[in-house]
């Protein structure tokens, strides 16, 4: 038994939200690009280091907004990654 009304209340949980205008907003908008965006396209774009690209990428994107990144080599960029027409896992 909670002593307090409010401790005994869970928190309401708030689904992740995407602000637009920020440079995660620019990597998503990159990755529903039909010819997707390489990882150093993508840090070239925001000025990021290449690894806090991929870290966004591994970890807000796929695990907290839960979007389906695909990968694909391609001759003269490397490995780019993209977000299909049905981005959302099932």
């Amino acid at each position: 038994v909670a002593i307090r009304k409010h401790a005994a209340k869970a928190a309401a949980i708030k689904p992740p939200t995407q602000r637009a205008g920020t440079k995660q907003a620019q990597i998503i908008a990159m990755l529903h690009r039909p010819e997707g965006a390489s990882v150093a396209e993508m840090a070239e774009a925001t000025h990021w280091q290449s690894h806090t690209v991929r870290g966004s990428i591994a970890g807000v994107l796929k695990k907290k907004f839960g979007l389906l990144i695909t990968t694909q080599k391609v001759a003269g960029r490397g490995t780019v990654y993209g977000i299909p027409l049905c981005d959302h896992k099932q």
